[in-house]
């Protein structure tokens, strides 16, 4: 479980997104960083007892930064209101399939998958559904797959409007060739971050989508 003051910096950072605010309390943000290390570094080491590919991978490698990019944006804000940790083979910045966790007071939220690939990635997948639509309807459609996630996300924004270039309208996995993005997502009620539980609940939603994973991985590295 997270520490109660993990989440009120959060929320008071919301509030106090200035560099200023957050120079004062520089020690609470430390406190709070650890914290969330202390969590992904708990998650790694359950997930890999059935996902070897994470075997020997560090927090540090998996979290991101807090500071805002705001080079290309108009929103100045130096700070990211949530702490994130994307944990995969290679760490945050390799490009494979994994889990991520979102942490942000009133918008957090567990989740994992493929986000926006580059075209050979993508390429890669789509033609792995394809060829083994049957083995990847059967994760998507296993009970306790469908009982956490639904579905995958077909959002608008991960969604193209038409069939991808060599694929036909009547292919029956075309909803899911026409994604951008390979992912799916269950939201986290803030009640449930400080609980005694949540670790464990943690690790079955990740462990749930731990053949969905390697199933986009497989596609990938073929």
């Amino acid at each position: 479980m997270f520490q109660p003051t993990t989440i009120k910096f959060l929320q008071d950072l919301k509030k106090n997104n200035n560099k200023e605010w957050f120079e004062k309390n520089r020690k609470v943000y430390e406190a709070a960083k650890a914290d969330f290390l202390d969590f992904v570094t708990i998650i790694i080491n359950q997930l890999q007892k059935k996902d070897a590919t994470l075997t020997g991978l560090d927090a540090k490698q998996c979290v991101f930064r807090i500071n805002r990019d705001v080079r290309f944006s108009k929103d100045k804000s130096p700070y990211k209101t949530n702490m994130g940790t994307f944990i995969n083979k290679g760490g945050k910045k390799e490009m494979s399939a994994g889990y991520y966790f979102h942490l942000e007071p009133g918008q957090c939220f567990i989740g994992g998958g493929l986000w926006m690939p580059m075209p050979p990635e993508l390429k890669k997948v789509r033609q792995e559904i394809d060829y083994n639509f049957s083995d990847f309807k059967s994760i998507i459609n296993n009970k306790k797959f469908k009982t956490i996630f639904t579905d995958l996300d077909k959002s608008k924004e991960y969604t193209l409007s038409r069939p991808p270039k060599d694929y036909d309208e009547n292919n029956p996995a075309i909803e899911y060739l026409k994604l951008k993005s390979f992912v799916v997502s269950v939201k986290i009620d803030d009640k449930d971050l400080t609980d005694k539980g949540f670790i464990k609940k943690a690790v079955t939603i990740f462990e749930t989508m731990q053949s969905f994973v390697q199933f986009l991985n497989k596609a990938i590295e073929g």
